[in-house]
């Protein structure tokens, strides 16, 4: 399903002014998080891109101390926007910058005044929280994720497994859902020490009653020994490739 051609560009929600601030314009491809015990989509990640497609570092290095807010605020804006005009059914997953959020009750609105604007159910978002970002409080992002929580959004860690150890947070607020980092997943089929690290963040995340996403993936074989250790959410090149602008169908393997 592809973008209106009228959605290209600079545009503005007409709700805020979450755009004050930002030099550059950006867009966002779309992949899907799939659930496998039921053959669906269970989510679809929206994945910051420049305006023609170019990789989301061409946006990421344009992002700083100055503009971090804007641009947060923006991101949750365009990517609801977007999957609004998208028709989007299912979940839509969005990264935010805890570094951003002040006050999560606060930051919160302009959020809610693009769902209302463009007849989104938020009870369908998702907010990842990366684990690459560094914090120094972690109370303030336990903050966070309780506050969403409360509101009634799920909240994932993502990239679990690379770069912060959040070990303390999910002690303090376990979130909704795990994304296992493609760096513990590259070629597990054939390596005890990852299988063994997986393993164990799978016991864990069954008795915080957290569920696992396993992201990256890009084989068969890697799919197989996952799927065999009672993983049911994917991502990865292997179900689909993300579209830019569009909501790509995914491939279900079969076990």
């Amino acid at each position: 399903m592809m973008l209106p051609e009228n959605l290209h560009g600079k545009d503005r929600c007409g709700e805020c002014d979450c755009d004050e601030g930002l030099d550059f314009s950006f867009s966002f491809a779309f992949q899907p998080i799939i659930d496998v015990d039921n053959r669906d989509v269970y989510a679809y990640e929206a994945l910051v891109r420049g305006t023609q497609g170019e990789g989301a570092h061409t946006i990421l290095n344009r992002v700083n101390e100055r503009n971090r807010y804007s641009f947060d605020q923006r991101c949750r804006v365009k990517a609801v926007k977007l999957a609004a005009h998208l028709k989007l059914q299912t979940r839509l997953s969005i990264n935010f910058m805890p570094n951003a959020v002040y006050q999560p009750e606060s930051c919160i609105r302009t959020t809610l005044a693009a769902a209302k604007t463009y007849n989104f159910d938020t009870k369908k978002l998702i907010f990842e929280l990366t684990e690459n970002e560094a914090l120094t409080d972690a109370d303030h992002l336990v903050s966070i994720i309780n506050a969403y929580r409360e509101m009634g959004f799920q909240v994932a860690l993502d990239d679990f497994g690379a770069g912060y150890s959040r070990m303390n947070v999910i002690i303090a607020s376990p979130p909704n859902l795990i994304k296992l980092d493609m760096t513990l997943l590259r070629g597990i089929e054939r390596n005890n020490n990852q299988q063994a690290v997986v393993n164990g963040i799978l016991v864990m995340s069954d008795q915080l009653g957290t569920r696992v996403i396993a992201e990256g993936v890009e084989t068969m074989e890697e799919y197989r020994w996952l799927r065999h250790r009672g993983i049911s959410l994917f991502q990865g090149y292997l179900f689909a490739r993300p579209g830019f602008e569009e909501l790509p169908e995914p491939f279900f393997p079969e076990d």
